[in-house]
């Protein structure tokens, strides 16, 4: 399996918003916005793996701005940090309004995916290679947060199991 550098997965998405996305104050939906975060980040992270990918999780998503009916939402994803199987996606969220060129950062979301074989188990995934030092320190910070996500789940199964172990 040949290692792919970070630059081979950016991707940009734009995607027009219009009034079926939108409250009755012209703001577009939250749900609206994830639906398209994670059609970018699977895109992203399908590329990657060359093979189906499920999403696993949002480990963090941040509404910085709104974004309005008629302005283009620019979603730029690309692949963070890669382990054994899963591996993590950022996407910012961009909101362009097209008549006056104005672009404001509306959202940031951090998602992990997990490549999946034919049989629909887990996959190991190629390397990934961080050339530039920006790529470098989303590295990582993508590895902390992976260290962190894995931290809290030992913790709840912990609460868990000691919950069951003081039911019985």
């Amino acid at each position: 399996m040949e290692a792919r550098r970070v630059s081979e997965t950016r991707l940009v998405m734009p995607v027009r918003m219009l009034p079926q996305d939108a409250n009755p104050a012209g703001n577009i939906h939250g749900g609206v916005m994830l639906r398209q975060i994670d059609l970018a980040g699977g895109i992203v992270a399908t590329r990657f793996a060359q093979s189906p990918v499920v999403t696993v999780s949002i480990d963090r998503m941040d509404f910085l701005a709104p974004v309005h009916v008629g302005e283009v939402m620019l979603l730029k994803a690309c692949v963070n940090y890669v382990g054994s199987t899963s591996m993590e996606v950022g996407v910012r969220v961009e909101a362009e309004n097209m008549l006056t060129r104005e672009i404001r950062h509306a959202a940031t979301a951090y998602m992990t995916f997990v490549a999946m074989d034919e049989t629909r188990r887990p996959k190991p995934l190629p390397q990934l290679i961080p050339e530039t030092p920006e790529e470098q320190r989303r590295f990582e910070e993508a590895s902390l947060r992976r260290t962190a996500r894995r931290q809290e789940r030992l913790r709840e199964q912990s609460g868990q199991a000691g919950t069951q172990h003081s039911q019985a």
